[in-house]
């Protein structure tokens, strides 16, 4: 019988491995939505034959993200074909997501995707009635002669913006 210690190092590598549904180049964990895996149940439960739960904890990037039910069903349905036969995905509110939780490695897998990854959170103000003003580089050239086309791109996370050197459109996944 393989050990719970190798068991959850498994079961937090396949966790790690499902990608984000809305930007496929990104792995949840890449992403910082995937906060933890763990096993749970009794040493008496598994002595008895029966298989622990994998429990994953994820956090909207959105309250609201329409992503989640899909991110819920890909973690269950990879962590199933890894041989684990119960998985619950739990929802954590608290602390907020932040921009700040996407990783090195998913931030060059933006840039490599042509999408501008965003900048360090603004922790002030909250709420603001104006316009968001970012000084962005296009992901594209690297000229900083870009602008604002749309505040919503393909996803709620992402604006949309143009270059006015190159003339390509490019998104940019917003600070939040």
């Amino acid at each position: 019988m393989v050990s719970r210690a190798v068991r959850l190092a498994l079961a937090r590598e396949v966790a790690a491995g499902v990608t984000d549904p809305e930007m496929p180049m990104l792995t949840l964990e890449d992403l910082g939505v995937l906060r933890s895996v763990d096993l749970e149940g009794s040493l008496e439960a598994e002595r008895a034959g029966e298989p622990e739960t994998v429990v994953a904890r994820i956090t909207p990037t959105y309250l609201g993200c329409p992503a989640m039910a899909t991110m819920r069903d890909d973690l269950v349905h990879r962590l199933n074909d890894a041989g684990f036969a119960r998985v619950e995905v739990r929802v954590v509110l608290d602390p907020p997501w932040s921009s700040d939780w996407i990783s090195a490695r998913g931030r060059r897998a933006l840039a490599a995707h042509g999408l501008s990854a965003p900048g360090a959170v603004r922790r002030a103000p909250v709420l603001t009635l104006g316009p968001t003003r970012r000084h962005l580089t296009c992901p594209r050239c690297g000229s900083r002669n870009t602008a604002l086309t749309a505040e919503f791109g393909a996803t709620a996370c992402t604006a949309l913006y143009r270059c006015d050197d190159c003339l390509e459109p490019f998104e940019h996944v917003k600070e939040i």
